[in-house]
């Protein structure tokens, strides 16, 4: 017979009488399985006296040299710190109740490497979780998805090198996430941007890592709010000119993540070399990027414009003041009016809605003032079809009009009976005759011989008085301009019509 004994297996066998009549080496057993069962076995259980420190609904391991999570956790725990301890794998079994008041959890320098996918399916209240400072490689597919009102998360300063693009589905709360000081060479862009980005997220650290490519043009359409909270400082990156003008537009806005650490912002550029230097030095002699202008806004006439109020944080009331200084209120007569969502909406765009507008956004701790240049054209958005009917029409126009008078000029007949120096020797005409004419009458053939000697030029100088002023009718030099006329009659040779035409363009025409 066993005697009585006050041990924890003797007791249970008092609870089994049946056992004692069995082989010794039964009851060892039982004995051995029974301890394996007991509270406590998996873990040491929690002495708010010796192993930690609890102060009200806070309780504190850190420094203990724990290797594993205490067991029998209060359910009024809401802070656990289990910072700087040994506790290298964090089992689905770390807790066996619900702990729904926990919101705050520590685990930062354990040297952790191994997160459950059921790690935290009984503290889905969490609000903050720190596993900073450890050594996690990787972050699996949905093993955050039960921390659906996790805020923050701060996993810097691990070995992480691979991030799931589903690892942070669900947290639909999150508003801050570090990962910074890993080894992470993929900028996590689907955490950002439009239709796949966490929705609360303002603040995305991924600053120390071995990025070398950012996704530019997906960084240039975000909101500044997220801008504002987006550090990837201290990456190895590549310099070209498009991520100059991203961070210069940046540092101009103001935004905490390109005025912050503004000397960090290194690149690498192209060359065996490998020369590292500043982004914002690249407008100098390393790849001479053009200097950053802010845009205009522009529009066109009788169309619909929405002017953003880019703000730097989200929820702000945003008030609008025209260029005119007027401020727009709702249910004004005014073509603009603000939207729910703090946008200017102005419908139609009349030419003196151009100026400057002000956005005045405050909130209860920050106050915020943008401008927005606008630039309206003097032409509807369709315009430049009409512009260009317009430009044609006129060129059309402008050939007509010569064409006319070319026929002016070089068709219109001269009847013989309306010349006004008929019978007129030809010797005796007047040089300030300038009339020209290609068409012969049809009355007199010989007439029509004479006309084809159409254009004899008279030099200037041959004109001219003593004091240099020409002397068409002077009396000293009739004689001689007669003969010499009657000169260059004989001696020039016939002209073609097309040389004739072309004299008119002569400086002193004349007709012989």
């Amino acid at each position: 017979m066993l005697q009585p004994s006050t041990g924890t297996g003797d007791s249970l066998l008092e609870t089994l009488p049946q056992w004692s009549k069995g082989p010794r080496w039964l009851l060892f057993f039982a004995l051995c399985m029974a301890y394996l069962w007991l509270p406590g076995a998996a873990g040491s259980t929690l002495n708010c006296h010796k192993t930690c420190i609890c102060a009200s609904n806070i309780v504190s391991c850190s420094k203990m040299n724990l290797t594993t999570i205490p067991t029998g956790l209060p359910l009024y725990t809401a802070v656990l710190d289990l910072s700087y301890n040994e506790i290298t794998r964090l089992r689905s079994e770390w807790t066996q109740v619900k702990l729904l008041k926990l919101h705050n959890l520590l685990l930062s320098h354990n040297g952790l490497h191994f997160l459950s996918s059921e790690a935290f399916l009984y503290v889905k209240q969490l609000r903050y979780l720190d596993l900073s400072s450890n050594n996690l490689r990787l972050l699996d597919e949905f093993i955050f998805e039960p921390l659906v009102n996790l805020e923050v998360l701060l996993l810097y300063n691990n070995q992480i090198s691979q991030i799931d693009r589903s690892a942070f589905v669900g947290m639909i709360n999150l508003q801050k996430l570090y990962l910074s000081q890993n080894q992470i060479s993929r900028f996590p862009v689907e955490l950002v941007k439009e239709k796949t980005r966490l929705e609360k997220l303002s603040l995305l650290d991924v600053s120390s890592n071995k990025i070398k490519m950012l996704p530019i043009d997906e960084l240039q359409v975000l909101p500044a709010w997220i801008k504002n909270g987006l550090y990837f400082h201290n990456n190895p990156l590549l310099c070209h000119c498009d991520l100059y003008t991203l961070l210069a537009h940046w540092n101009i806005r103001k935004l905490n993540s390109a005025v912050d650490f503004k000397d960090d912002y290194t690149c690498i550029l192209p060359g065996p070399q490998k020369t590292q230097v500043g982004v914002f030095d690249l407008s100098g002699d390393n790849m001479n990027c053009s200097t950053f202008v802010e845009a205009d806004e522009e529009a066109f006439l009788e169309q619909t414009l929405t002017l953003g109020c880019d703000t730097k944080h989200r929820n702000m009331l945003k008030t609008w003041m025209t260029p005119a200084s007027v401020i727009v209120r709702a249910g004004g007569n005014q073509t603009a009016k603000v939207l729910p969502d703090g946008r200017l909406q102005i419908s139609p765009v009349r030419p003196e809605d151009s100026g400057t507008y002000t956005c005045f956004a405050t909130s209860e701790a920050f106050n915020e003032t943008i401008y927005v240049v606008l630039k309206v054209h003097n032409f509807t958005m369709h315009g430049g079809g009409e512009t260009l009917n317009t430009a044609y029409t006129t060129l059309v126009g402008c050939l007509a009009s010569v064409v006319l008078v070319l026929m002016y000029l070089y068709l219109t007949p001269c009847r013989c009976f309306c010349c006004p120096n008929k019978g007129k020797p030809r010797g005796e005409d007047s040089i300030h005759s300038s009339m020209l004419s290609v068409t012969p009458t049809h009355e007199d053939p010989a007439l029509k011989a004479e006309l084809n000697r159409h254009v004899a030029f008279i030099d200037s100088k041959e004109l001219q008085g003593q004091n240099g002023k020409l002397n068409p009718n002077g009396d000293e030099d009739d004689d001689d301009m007669d003969a010499e006329a009657g000169s260059l009659m004989k001696g020039k040779r016939k002209k073609s019509v097309a040389e004739s035409i072309s004299s008119v363009f002569s400086d002193t025409p004349m007709v012989v």
